[in-house]
């Protein structure tokens, strides 16, 4: 969809929406919790989110917030890949890009990478880094964000099996979380499973299938649910993302507009419920950022 940059913010969203939800958006009295993402997109747009998505500079705001015990251990961070510093990285090391979302490799043996690896890496990243991430899905918050390739350390648990870690995220509204989705088996067979905050299982589909056995409830659940609540304190509606190894919570990021705001809650019953809970009424409408 970058070829239709060119469209006026509204226009985009409304077609993008048809070709993915099927039906064109009520933009002057949405209901639904896509729909009122989509609201939230052309209507609140606040500077300070702008670096809540920016991965390397949110790292400084959670640092001083909650302390750099929560953060992952950054090994360094380039303008382009031709400019990383291989040589320097340990063994294993993950590689991302800041200014958008999905851009993640892991490396588990550098040694063993080929040429034809580099290669791929190479073009992989060099498409990431040429796109600015806010025409795909009109997300304000990333328009214009400066780019970079950073590298965090891997960081496994002591049990972790090939999935990975799993993956915590509290959709939170006016700094109340309400539901958390647990992602497990990322690299693997990737399952996702909702929960109430008092972890009873909710039978949620968005766009991805639930595990047999839902995974156990983390012993830091309760909290990870307070450092939600902390970091979404002011803000409408931010889902806030952590990861748990061994005990011990990391940050993950923030994500204003889950899926886009293109993904579809199952039963229909969840797209209401969730859009209820943003009371659009008691939003400013705030463009300080164009």
């Amino acid at each position: 969809m970058y070829g239709l940059s060119f469209l006026p913010d509204s226009i985009y969203v409304s077609l993008f929406y048809l070709a993915t939800m099927g039906e064109l958006p009520n933009l002057l009295c949405p209901k639904g919790f896509n729909e009122k993402l989509q609201w939230l997109k052309l209507h609140n747009r606040k500077k300070e989110y702008k670096d809540l998505v920016d991965k390397l500079k949110v790292r400084k705001y959670i640092k001083d917030k909650l302390g750099k015990e929560y953060l992952f251990p950054l090994l360094g961070y380039w303008k382009t890949f031709d400019d990383i510093e291989f040589e320097k990285l340990p063994d294993e090391f993950v590689l991302k890009c800041n200014h958008d979302s999905g851009s993640v490799k892991i490396i588990y043996d550098k040694s063993s990478l080929s040429e034809k690896d580099m290669g791929e890496l190479k073009a992989f990243f060099d498409n990431r880094m040429s796109h600015d991430f806010f025409y795909a899905g009109r997300e304000y918050p990333y328009k214009g964000i400066k780019r970079y390739i950073f590298a965090e350390r891997l960081m496994k648990s002591k049990d972790q099996n090939e999935g990975g870690i799993n993956d915590y995220k509290f959709f939170c509204f006016d700094g109340i979380p309400k539901i958390m989705l647990c992602v497990t088996g990322r690299q693997t067979d990737k399952h996702e499973d909702y929960f109430d905050m008092d972890y009873n299982r909710l039978h949620i589909q968005n766009g991805c299938t639930e595990s047999k056995a839902p995974p156990e409830k983390p012993s830091c659940f309760d909290k990870m649910r307070e450092l939600a609540a902390e970091l979404s304190a002011g803000i409408k509606h931010v889902r806030v993302d952590f990861y748990e190894i061994d005990g011990h919570i990391y940050f993950g990021e923030y994500t204003f507009f889950s899926g886009g705001g293109f993904e579809r809650f199952y039963p229909d019953f969840w797209e209401k419920k969730l859009g209820d809970w943003i009371d659009l009424e008691k939003v400013s409408h705030d463009n300080q950022y164009k």
